[in-house]
């Protein structure tokens, strides 16, 4: 439903879209309220700090020499990413201009707006900006601590096409899936499944970090479980501000859809936490930190699309499968080496396909805002129209987003290499990037053994006579190998 409508929106319902896009953003501010409701939401929301939650989570799952890269590249989404929506971003997904199609919008690039549409127009600009910079934070994870900042910025600015034409599709006017009558209400498939189908590439295309797939190695750990746990709590409450925003007012009914959103995007992480607890004890006989966050933050992305749709027992039960569905597929990412630092292909990835095929299957007609076009879900007695164009939704959204992000990446890979050099990534990327240091990392006998002469392997060709004199002299085990081979030759000299 996050859209730009303009019918019926009115102060109340900016005051609300500007909230949750600020709360999205971490920003603080005050504004004039008219309502209780706002008031109390606008307290209760300014609480909850959703884009310091990624930033934890990620910095968490990564080890101690790249935390603060992470946070890095989390700080440059909001800056590049905002400034590329803004340039052109919006006006692909929202415009309406002479040249706009099925496919993109054209027009309101370099976004300004006039006095009488100004209002609805930047408070659904700043919404949607916080949705754009989630869906590339969302790769960010699982390219961290290998890719070369300079290389991401790039990344960061462009990475908006691969946002805003799906979201266009599913949101904008224009778009061939809205007109088809796709129901994504807050972004299980415009922002997260285009998230993890461009993480899945990215991973893919960096290739794994150094050991994460040598068997005789230690496995790579999260380098600080505390703040993983806590970015996932910021992350948890934050998600309301996603789900409830995208009422995109309170006017008109929506503040019933708002209050419905809620507690079914609680009820479904609740479900989703009891299952991963329990995949998680029964796979390690113990309970992995990884194995329960993703799996809450599985069934939040699950519960998305649907979340003011669902009743509280359907949410319920697509929480818990979304979290099941999220422990599985790891394993399997990890037979095609697909180096997912955060989890963020499995959460995202599988969350979010999951979450638009529910809605396919659950939904009942809505009958008071009419947004799911007087269609009901499969196992509602609606047919399979709506889990066709769910469906359809998926194959198209993964496709675009896989697409774009591989030609995005290799374009600037053409320019500047997109992955650290092993001896940066050896250092760790804040020493390597930004000249952090941490304690217990010596920084100075990193950087010396790898600036030592190392001895050449190109040997240059040596007669006989020459074998024999070096094997009088050296006594290791590859010469000895020689002297094995070479025994046929030396008798043959002998005689």
């Amino acid at each position: 439903m996050a859209n730009s409508t303009e019918e019926s929106l009115g102060a109340d319902d900016a005051t609300w879209i500007l909230t949750s896009s600020f709360v999205i953003f971490t920003m603080q501010t005050e504004f004039e309220l008219n309502t209780v409701l706002c008031v109390a939401w606008f307290k209760m929301l300014n609480a909850m700090l959703y884009v310091a939650g990624f930033g934890l989570l990620e910095a968490g799952s990564v080890a101690q020499k790249n935390e603060v890269n992470i946070l890095m590249k989390n700080a440059v989404d909001v800056v590049l990413g905002g400034l590329s929506y803004w340039m052109f971003g919006y006006g692909l997904q929202y415009g309406t201009g002479p040249g706009t199609s099925w496919f993109c919008g054209v027009g309101s690039f370099f976004l300004d707006a006039s006095k009488e549409t100004m209002g609805v127009v930047f408070a659904t600009f700043v919404f949607q900006l916080s949705f754009a910079t989630t869906a590339t934070t969302i790769v960010s994870g699982a390219m961290a601590e290998r890719a070369d900042f300079s290389a991401y910025c790039l990344f960061s600015f462009g990475n908006t096409i691969t946002y805003c034409i799906p979201a266009g599709w599913v949101w904008g006017s224009h778009g061939f899936l809205n007109r088809m009558g796709v129901l994504d209400f807050a972004g299980s498939g415009a922002v997260h499944l285009t998230g993890g189908a461009s993480a899945l590439v990215a991973a893919l295309m960096l290739g794994p970090r150094r050991g994460r797939f040598d068997p005789k190695g230690p496995p790579l750990q999260a380098g600080n479980p505390a703040n993983l746990i806590v970015g996932t709590f910021i992350l948890w409450w934050g998600w309301l501000v996603f789900n409830c925003g995208s009422t995109f007012g309170v006017k008109n009914h929506r503040w019933k859809y708002a209050g419905r959103a809620a507690i079914n995007t609680l009820v479904a992480s609740l479900g989703g936490g009891v299952v991963a607890i329990v995949v998680s004890f029964l796979k390690t006989k113990r309970y992995g930190v990884s194995d329960i966050v993703n799996g809450i933050l599985g069934a939040l992305v699950g519960v998305t699309a649907g979340s003011a749709f669902l009743t509280p027992r359907e949410s319920l039960a697509v929480g818990a499968v979304g979290a099941w569905l999220v422990n599985e597929a790891p394993p399997l990412l990890d037979k095609i080496r697909v180096d997912d630092p955060v989890g963020a292909v499995a959460v995202h990835g599988m969350g979010g396909i999951w979450g638009l095929l529910a809605v396919g299957l659950f939904i009942e007609a809505d009958r008071t805002l009419e947004l799911s076009h007087g269609r009901s879900g499969l196992l509602r007695g609606g047919g399979g129209y709506l889990l066709g164009v769910q469906a359809l939704a998926i194959v198209s959204i993964v496709l675009w987003s896989a697409g774009s992000t591989f030609l995005l990446l290799k374009a600037i890979d053409l320019v500047l290499p997109i992955r650290l050099a092993p001896e940066e990534e050896e250092l760790g990327a804040d020493y390597a990037e930004h000249g952090v240091r941490h304690e217990g990392y010596k920084y100075e006998e990193m950087l010396a053994r790898m600036h030592r002469p190392r001895p050449s392997t190109d040997a240059p060709p040596r007669s006989q006579w020459d074998r024999l004199l070096l094997r009088a002299h050296l006594r290791t085990k590859a010469w000895e190998e020689i002297k094995k081979e070479d025994d046929g030759e030396s008798c043959c000299l002998v005689q």
